[in-house]
């Protein structure tokens, strides 16, 4: 069966990815694959100490249903790009869901999956900063998320939109669940009847 796949790394944002993961896991039954640049323990931001299930050269394309990136300072600094970035362009070529929240859509800019397509980040002066080259402004929309065909990216501030445009971009739950989902966590508005 295949998986969600997410790289965790030290010093990974472990709040940008909790919603996603526990609702592709809750509603949508879909495993979730760590995985890491090496298969040492990683410790996320909040403290929490994970193994990777997985190495990043271990990775089978044909097995991922979705590939995530977190946020972290690590994609302001160096970072194993060849590898990731060839994984990353693999999985483009075959149109698997793709998703990167926060300091990672640096990294989709830095691979070219967000040429010719819409996209969002921390903030457009963001992602001109750390993205030599960048050429993607006026594809640039100030949004929390943007999803264009299989890729979606986030501002550090949109995991709740992250979650939602990756529910429904893999067909997770009918809209109706979705929306009432988003307007829960989002605003605090559960229906009378919400179980």
């Amino acid at each position: 069966m295949k998986k969600a796949h997410v790289l965790l790394f030290d010093g990974y944002a472990d709040w940008e990815i909790g919603h996603v993961l526990a609702e592709l896991r809750r509603i949508g039954n879909l495993p979730v694959a760590t995985v890491g640049f090496t298969d040492a323990p990683v410790v996320s931001m909040g403290g929490l100490r994970v193994s990777p299930d997985m190495t990043l050269a271990a990775v089978v394309p044909d097995d991922v249903r979705l590939f995530i990136l977190p946020g972290g300072m690590l994609w302001e600094q160096s970072y194993p790009a060849d590898a990731l970035h060839s994984l990353l362009q693999a999985l483009d070529r075959q149109a698997v869901p793709l998703a990167a929240i926060c300091a990672a859509t640096t990294v989709f800019a830095k691979a070219g999956l967000l040429q010719g397509k819409k996209h969002t980040s921390n903030a457009l002066k963001y992602l001109r900063d750390h993205v030599p080259g960048y050429q993607g402004a006026s594809d640039y929309v100030e949004e929390l998320a943007v999803t264009d065909g299989h890729v979606t990216t986030a501002s550090g501030l949109g995991s709740i939109e992250l979650t939602r445009n990756i529910m429904e971009a893999l067909d997770i739950a009918t809209p109706q669940l979705r929306d009432l989902w988003f307007r829960a966590v989002k605003y605090g508005e559960y229906p009378e009847d919400f179980g």
